[in-house]
């Protein structure tokens, strides 16, 4: 039988993956996905989607909704003069929401291929060698040819040698997205994203949190002044965020109903005891299994698939997108590469700028930024100018009841050029968009302090922001 043979095939159906698989299709390639995770839809197929949709972030975010609103109503409501009583949490039902969600979205990839004409297949691809102009890969028990290949076959949670992840006491990202009543006593290792959004969930709803840091700072990639009134934040919330933590032995009980944590911090030698415990310590790429060294696809000492600024690899007609290479770990940072080697495959102008894509914690208040921190610039020598505008004094975050956070812009000194903007507070993760628009086409700080903005809206923050940069706010 002769072999299936494809324009492009795409090695994994995450948001870099099927982004691409769709973008190439468009573009008049005749294109196909593999697929293998583990997340299988009631039929026993792999879905797409990846990480991200199955999860990662989509369900996560869910459960961060139900939770946000739960505690407005056992907090919040009764300042506004609404009257609900006691509320309670059927965590159940919450996590059957959540999967609803995840079934409908990665459905709607399904429906998307079908719509852009995109083949599905079914198991883990692995290269095989060269076929004329391009390559072969095994993908389940079939082997296809393809004149070009994109990796994008994601990455897995870090876990720590000597704790054993089962999902149910001791869990990773996977585990801790479907808990299935709240525990009493809360630990995280880790205060990264993942640990700071699973942290607040279950916070929220009640559960004694501690998040036990190793680094000596807390949200160090961030802007300072943004950790400072995060970790303050925070604090005040209750999440016991420990800093400069070594983790030693982890002992699950022998009933399995409890984990002891023994670490060290600055005071010495502590032990904890927590009803659930998430390792949330950052992920590494999935390589294995590629076949990599048969065909000399070149691989970083540390996992990564060795690629250029367009994404490609060292053989030819082979690319790498997502977190399988180089940059951040976001799934909106795999979607521009995807869409970028599309379009390099088809002759276009491809582009994806590291220097723009927004970082965000979906915490209660939202943390996002773009571009350079402050600590960057002044370690870089850069001269800049700092504009910083409180939500207090925005009508619309007073009326929300959101009062909390600031929107801190810097500017180069010498060409008012946008450098970096970084905002805590509601809704920074729709705010950040117009800082990404102005960064990527050279805005500078008095170009956003020239538009109009709606009145009362949390923008006005923005606004006044870059207005601050020039020592003019209007209304701060």
């Amino acid at each position: 039988m002769s072999k299936k043979q494809f324009d492009v095939l795409v090695i994994g159906g995450g948001p870099g993956g099927y982004v691409a698989a769709i973008r190439a299709a468009q573009l008049g390639f005749k294109t196909a996905c593999a697929e293998s995770n583990p997340y299988a839809d009631p039929k026993g197929e792999p879905r797409l989607g990846g990480t991200c949709l199955n999860v990662g972030c989509i369900p996560s975010k869910a459960l961060l909704h139900t939770s946000h609103m739960f505690e407005e109503a056992s907090h919040d409501f009764a300042e506004q003069g609404i009257k609900v009583g006691t509320p309670s949490i059927d965590v159940p039902t919450m996590i059957a929401r959540k999967a609803k969600i995840v079934d409908q979205l990665t459905g709607g990839i399904k429906g998307l291929f079908k719509k852009n004409k995109v083949t599905m297949l079914s198991g883990h691809g692995s290269f095989v060698g060269q076929a004329g102009e391009g390559w072969e890969v095994k993908v389940g028990d079939e082997v296809v040819e393809a004149k070009q290949v994109i990796v994008a076959t994601g990455s897995t949670a870090r876990h720590l040698p000597g704790i054993t992840v089962d999902n149910t006491l001791i869990c990773d990202n996977i585990g801790a997205l479907d808990i299935a009543a709240v525990p009493k006593r809360l630990g995280l290792i880790g205060s990264g994203v993942i640990g700071l959004e699973m942290g607040s969930v279950w916070r929220r709803l009640g559960s004694e949190v501690t998040i036990l840091e190793a680094m000596d700072s807390f949200l160090a990639a961030a802007d300072q002044d943004v950790a400072k009134e995060a970790q303050k934040v925070f604090a005040k919330q209750g999440l016991d965020v420990k800093l400069s933590v070594k983790v030693g032995k982890v002992t699950p009980a022998k009933n399995k109903k409890t984990v002891t944590v023994e670490y060290e911090d600055k005071d010495g030698a502590q032990k904890a005891v927590f009803d659930k415990l998430i390792v949330s310590v950052g992920r590494v790429p999935n390589t294995d299994g590629l076949n990599a060294e048969a065909v000399g696809l070149k691989i970083t000492d540390r996992g990564f698939v060795d690629v250029n600024d367009h994404c490609q690899t060292n053989l030819p007609g082979v690319w790498a997108v997502g977190d399988v290479v180089r940059g951040p770990m976001l799934a909106h940072k795999a979607m521009e590469e995807g869409v970028m080697v599309a379009e390099l495959m088809a002759g276009q102008a491809g582009h994806c700028n590291f220097d723009t894509v927004p970082w965000v914690i979906y915490t209660s208040p939202e943390i996002a930024w773009v571009g350079k921190t402050e600590q960057q610039l002044k370690a870089d020598g850069v001269a800049y100018r700092a504009g910083k505008i409180p939500f207090m004094a925005n009508g619309r975050a007073l009326g929300m009841g959101a009062p909390t956070g600031f929107v801190k812009m810097l500017a180069c000194a010498e060409t008012d050029r946008i450098l970096g903007v970084h905002i805590i507070g509601a809704n920074a993760s729709e705010l950040i968009s117009e800082a990404v628009v102005a960064m990527e086409f050279h805005g500078a700080a008095e170009d956003l302090a020239r538009i109009c903005h709606a009145h009362p809206t949390l923008s006005e923050a923005v606004h006044e922001a870059a207005l601050a940069v020039d020592k003019r706010p209007l209304h701060f």
